[in-house]
């Protein structure tokens, strides 16, 4: 069988880093359990982006909404709680979460993942559209906090222009 794809990583200690748009296999139940950065692009195609996320204990996503992009969240380690609704002070759906949970977020609808455990909150998200820039490396929330609003001055200076 002929691989011309040499895009693939199965073990669990692979340097991570953002190859989209390429043809990529990966375990990603490893890479999850494996990230310790707040949120690390894994891959960023046309139509689609895979992220890895490591919440840590008392910490959250933090309120937010997509209004263009629906959301997939799939736990692989720890525990939490989701609460999603159509307005901020409507968060009427709230469940539990926990290794192996699916969790489906539609465009439009306000969200929030906080993490209820001992141990770091360990996932893999995708986002279609995808919502971050290719390459996207966040250390803490503080950081992806920072990196989002400069994203939302440079969008407000180029349609002022």
């Amino acid at each position: 069988m002929n691989n011309r794809y040499s895009n693939s990583c199965r073990r669990s200690d692979c340097e991570i880093t953002d190859v989209g748009p390429q043809p990529f296999v990966i375990n990603i139940e490893a890479a999850a359990k494996q990230n310790s950065n707040y949120r690390t692009a894994l891959w960023t195609g046309k139509h689609l982006q895979a992220t890895l996320m490591s919440i840590p204990v008392g910490g959250d996503i933090g309120l937010e909404i997509h209004p263009d992009t629906d959301q997939f969240l799939r736990i692989e380690q720890g525990n939490g709680t989701i609460r999603m609704g159509t307005g901020k002070e409507n968060l009427s759906f709230q469940t539990c979460v926990s290794s192996g949970c699916a969790i489906f977020i539609p465009a439009g609808i306000w969200h929030n993942l906080v993490n209820t455990g001992n141990i770091p909150l360990k996932l893999y998200t995708i986002y279609a559209p995808p919502h971050h820039p290719r390459g996207t490396v966040h250390k803490t929330k503080a950081d992806a906090l920072a990196a989002e609003h400069q994203e939302q001055k440079i969008k407000s200076n180029q349609s002022t222009k």
